[in-house]
């Protein structure tokens, strides 16, 4: 009897851990992690040459709602940085290196050196090598840029299907050459075929939208997580536009960019983008862009039209987006996907100036298919709104741009981050959400190590990234490294270092070098220990006897008046 009384007692604590054990299995996961199970889709979106203020959820008046869609129901950062020009940031992006080390340290042509050969280096794996290894679908439409010769192109570097240009940019109605430099034919690819559009017969905007769109459909018969990449060369040079998207713009611009700088500084405020504090000490208007009172009225009528024509290619892109995002909810796959949306680097400073009267080509009015117009400082100082400088300088305007995420039900909508993110960061956090291993060698060739940090914290948990990280730039002897609130740049020729508490100085207004030499001195000690294991090499020792673009001269500060 003993021990049948004992054999019950012995079941039933067995019964009890077997209940146990199932009740532990069945509890949900912790609510620290948000991710399914089920590797999602990424969409990332890239813009060409757009400034910081240019978005209606980050002070604009150009009309954006998709992407302030994605901004309200998803994440904003206010600080987050790229390269400060198209090449050098494409290969950071689609590697996760920075550019040197990826082989793009200049530009897409070669300089005679492995960090500056000009193409993505085989010790550098994209998003597409990487993620088709895991078992997504990879996905490109629109700029490439990283690469000319058929051997680097995207198809060839992992990407399952491809449209788009190889350069740096093209006409938008024919995709022909571009009056700069030396002409040549844009070639314009899908897969691996070039394409040759007839003369008004597309908007590339549109089609880059489209293509993506298409990939998409296609993509559905398959049974797998997809990446798309949607790199849009709006709103860069030339500004040419539709018509009807022109027709929405006309007299938004008659007041001038001294007072629509004043209206972006005030909705930037209440957004919560800046402080009131930042916005009364915005950056000055650099010396070279004039007030815009002292304009004749046929100055003002052109600089008008430019800056509709402008926002009328970023509207286009943001509908295009509309597109994308209608496709993944008739798909029924808006529940698991990552959108992600950034810029390549801030306004630009290149005006028709530098290449000659005219640059050859303006044969009708602004934004039609015969002209070539850029936005020049002029306009560039409001889009890049309230920092200083422009694309190709490693000051705020040039390198620090809009980020937005949107993942519903996985980040929480409306969030707004400090961030201090950087291009380098996302590669791990696609590879994080993907669940992507990253090899250590590659088809034989050992690869890079990943730089970067996962944001995934940070999107889903809201937890933000080390502000002691040290994050660097280096393009055609500009330079700089941030740690913390301290920015150390200098602007080429000079090699002088300029020291700013962005935390109270976004602007860059007062340099504070001189009274903080030690902080100099640890702030460089970081920057050319960087340098030396980049692979960086001194711009003068490799600068191009014909720079592929001019450069501009270095930005001045000027009135404070706005």
């Amino acid at each position: 009897m003993k021990n049948i009384l004992i054999q019950k007692y012995l079941l039933a604590i067995a019964a009890l851990c077997v209940l146990s054990t199932l009740g532990f299995a069945q509890s949900p996961k912790p609510a620290t992690d948000r991710r399914d199970a089920t590797p999602p889709n990424i969409i990332l979106i890239m813009v060409d040459d757009m400034g910081y203020s240019d978005l209606g959820s980050y002070g604009s008046e150009i009309q954006t709602p998709n992407l302030d869609r994605l901004a309200n129901e998803g994440l904003r950062l206010k600080e987050f940085y790229n390269n400060s020009i198209c090449a050098p940031t494409r290969a950071s992006l689609i590697t996760g290196q920075y550019p040197h080390k990826a082989g793009v340290g200049y530009f897409n042509v070669n300089l005679g050196l492995p960090a500056y050969q000009g193409y993505l280096n085989k010790q550098s794996l994209t998003f597409g090598e990487v993620l088709k290894q895991a078992g997504y679908s990879t996905l490109l439409s629109g700029k490439w840029h990283v690469g000319n010769d058929s051997l680097y192109w995207p198809k060839q570097r992992g990407f399952d299907r491809f449209y788009g240009i190889l350069g740096g940019a093209s006409n938008y109605f024919d995709a022909g050459p571009l009056p700069i430099g030396r002409p040549s034919p844009v070639t314009v690819l899908e897969d691996n075929k070039r394409q040759h559009p007839k003369p008004n017969s597309f908007y590339f905007t549109d089609e880059v939208t489209n293509h993506a769109v298409t990939f998409l459909d296609e993509q559905n018969k398959e049974n797998k997580p997809f990446f798309l990449y949607l790199a849009y060369t709006a709103p860069h040079w030339p500004l040419q536009a539709l018509p009807e998207d022109i027709a929405k713009y006309k007299g938004k611009y008659d007041t001038g960019w001294d007072a629509l700088r004043k209206e972006r500084l005030t909705r930037q405020v209440k957004l919560g983008i800046i402080t009131q504090k930042l916005a009364d000490a915005a950056a000055a208007r650099d010396a070279d862009v004039p007030e815009w009172d002292a304009l004749t009225y046929e100055e003002k009528g052109l600089w008008k039209a430019k800056m509709e024509v402008y926002a009328a290619m970023l509207d286009r892109a943001d509908q295009g987006i509309g597109k994308v995002l209608d496709k993944l909810k008739e798909l029924q796959k808006d529940k698991n996907t990552l959108i992600v949306f950034i810029s390549d680097n801030g306004a630009p400073a290149e005006d028709v100036a530098h290449w000659g009267p005219k640059a050859g080509r303006n044969t009708g009015p602004v934004g039609t298919a015969g002209s070539f117009e850029s936005q020049g400082k002029n306009w560039s100082y409001l889009s890049n709104t309230p920092f200083r400088s422009f694309k190709s300088f490693a000051y705020e305007g040039g390198i620090r741009t809009p980020f937005i995420a949107w993942f519903p039900g996985k980040i929480k909508a409306g969030t707004l981050a400090r961030g201090t993110g950087h291009l380098i960061d996302l590669a791990p956090t696609f590879y994080d959400l993907a669940k992507a291993s990253y090899p250590a060698s590659y088809q034989g060739t050992a690869i890079n190590a990943l730089p970067g940090k996962s944001l995934t914290n940070l999107l889903f948990n809201n937890q933000e990234l080390d502000a002691q990280r040290p994050l660097f730039w280096e393009w055609a002897g500009n330079r700089a490294v941030r740690r913390g609130k301290w920015k150390l740049v200098s602007i080429y020729p000079s090699y002088q270092w300029e020291l700013y508490d962005l935390e109270s100085d976004a602007g860059e207004t007062q340099n504070v070098a001189a009274r903080n030499s030690n902080l100099v001195d640890d702030l460089s000690a970081l920057y050319f220990n960087w340098a030396k294991q980049t692979d960086v090499v001194d711009y003068d020792k490799i600068k191009p006897k014909e720079p592929l673009l001019p450069t501009p001269k270095k930005p001045s500060v000027g009135n404070r008046n706005f």
